[in-house]
């Protein structure tokens, strides 16, 4: 670990300035110099982690390849640097705390008292540095959640301190993201909020090294001047972020403000190393010049907070890039779905996906856009709960099965073509107890599926309880709709598609958390040329 690199980055004035996408776009900007990097996320709820919240309330719950229900901005991270994350990577204080109680209840502190400092700050240190106990990356950012001035971020700002007190100036950094407000009235960019947040970092003991400054408007040299001068900050480390028209053209801005070579100066390492970002830039070109408009409707029941499905329109967004396309996504609450209007809702879109979710709310109306989709022929794509309805639709009105639902839906079903997973019938818990992570799938050779991957055997991620109820496999199969995936060692169904369609395939897995930028998930880049050929 002697030779690991820490940047921590921070946020003030106000929340969701995007320290998520900022840490990516640093994390690609090394990456590109030839650095091993990754990144994590220290979030302050007490929670052991996200699995259990409300999407409205915290946005997507993304999931890690070992089955760790993390923060959604591990997504942003994997797209952008193309890595796999795991559950070293995200920590909450919930995980810190549970992890302390749990060795005072052992009595592995010999009776002491056991307070904030030194055991809880000591176990978030341990956090913080578990990554780089093999030495495998030069570089871990760590993103403090909240905002500085927050309580519960409290320790985690305390033990970023002592940690840089510990190793020193030319190992820890901290890079510090603020906002830059403009008041119309006076015509004016106002850097007092952020003024007032660095010296909350310095009543904490913290002095930050860069400063990068959200703005909806260009910075002029006084304003940097002043910034610099009132926060005790190089003028050439005071980095403009202005609002851009997309997440992935952040690392080429933050670039032409010389991030990365600030970052190499501050550690003593070469700047003169070569920066190979041409990729990436072929593909925010790629988005640039798309003028043609591919229209995809996204039916779910969390539509009110766009978050809620970041991967999904993110890897919509891959996909339609590569195919030289715009994406025009249309959000579609699934409950107002009913069929006095689902032709007038969906008649003029290219395809559809019918989004993973739980709970009752909202499944007739995924239902009836469903049936639309397969009698319009209408390119379809459905994720874990919309692969779920689909196969209850396909019961409904092709095998007859009128009462066709699932267990989730009504316990005591007996026309079950969804049903609960005989692993899950003991389990009482909600956290982390569901079929979480990367599993085995093999895929028919005569698919759509297999078309898209152009390989038998795949690996994707998965977080569900209930799946097909393989008593109906042979009735589905006889009736038209393939079971195309299968888990080698359950015989879970993991895809099922209507071979006779221009496109109709879900999914019980989220290809979702397995798209990146520079390696888009070919279920969706097939998805999407389906829709463009319609």
């Amino acid at each position: 670990m002697k030779n690991t690199k820490f940047i921590f980055v921070t946020g003030g004035v106000v929340s969701s300035l995007g320290k998520g996408t900022l840490s990516a776009s640093m994390g690609k900007l090394l990456q590109a110099r030839g650095y091993r990097v990754t990144i994590q996320k220290f979030d302050p709820y007490i929670n052991i982690d996200p699995g259990t919240l409300n999407p409205l309330e915290h946005g997507e719950c993304y999931v890690t390849c070992d089955g760790h229900e993390a923060d959604l901005d591990l997504g942003h991270y994997e797209r952008f640097l193309n890595i796999k994350t795991t559950r070293a990577n995200n920590i909450t204080t919930g995980r810190i705390y549970q992890t302390v109680i749990s060795k005072e209840r052992r009595g592995d502190y010999l009776g002491k008292t056991v307070q904030v400092v030194p055991h809880i700050t000591d176990e978030i240190k341990r956090s913080m540095k578990q990554l780089g106990q093999k030495g495998q990356y030069d570089f871990i950012i760590t993103e403090i959640g909240g905002t500085v001035g927050d309580i519960e971020s409290l320790p985690f700002i305390e033990s970023m301190r002592q940690l840089r007190w510990e190793l020193g100036s030319s190992n820890c950094m901290c890079i510090h993201l603020a906002y830059v407000p403009y008041l119309a009235a006076a015509k004016e960019l106002k850097t007092k909020p952020v003024q007032h947040s660095v010296k909350q970092l310095l009543e904490l003991g913290v002095q930050p090294d860069i400063l990068v400054l959200r703005t909806e408007h260009p910075l002029n040299t006084n304003i940097r001047k002043k910034v610099a001068l009132f926060c005790n900050v190089e003028e050439k480390a005071v980095i403009e972020c202005i609002d851009l028209p997309s997440i992935y053209e952040i690392p080429l801005k933050v670039r032409q403000e010389n991030l990365d070579t600030i970052i190499l100066e501050k550690f003593n390492l070469p700047v003169d190393t070569e920066s190979d970002l041409q990729p990436w830039i072929d593909f925010v070109n790629k988005m640039k010049n798309a003028t043609k408009k591919v229209r995809i409707g996204l039916v779910g029941k969390y539509t009110t907070l766009p978050d809620a499905y970041i991967s999904i329109t993110e890897s919509l967004k891959h996909a339609s890039a590569y195919s030289d396309r715009c994406l025009d996504l249309r959000l579609i609450a699934a409950e107002k779905v009913e069929e006095n209007n689902v032709e007038k809702t969906l008649s003029e879109l290219d395809g559809i996906l019918v989004g993973p979710g739980y709970g009752v709310r909202g499944i007739e109306g995924k239902i009836t856009a469903l049936k639309y989709a397969r009698e319009h022929n209408l390119p379809t794509f459905g994720i874990c709960l919309g692969m779920q309805c689909m196969c209850i639709e396909f019961a409904r009105n092709v095998l007859g099965i009128k009462d066709a639902t699932s267990t989730e839906f009504n316990p005591n079903t007996v026309d079950n073509v969804i049903d609960l997973m005989d692993e899950q019938k003991s389990v009482t818990n909600m956290g982390g107890t569901m079929r979480l992570g990367d599993f085995d799938c093999v895929v028919d050779k005569d698919s759509i599926s297999y078309r898209a991957y152009q390989k038998e055997h795949i690996q994707e991620r998965h977080r569900h309880r209930f799946e097909f109820n393989n008593h109906f496999k042979e009735r589905f199969e006889t009736a038209g709709m393939k079971c195309a995936g299968i888990n080698p060692d359950t015989q879970l169904v993991e895809i099922v598609e209507l071979s006779n369609k221009k496109w109709y395939l879900g999914t019980q897995f989220h290809p979702e958390y397995n798209s990146t930028v520079l390696n888009p998930n070919p279920l969706f880049v097939d998805f999407i040329k389906a829709c463009i050929n319609k």
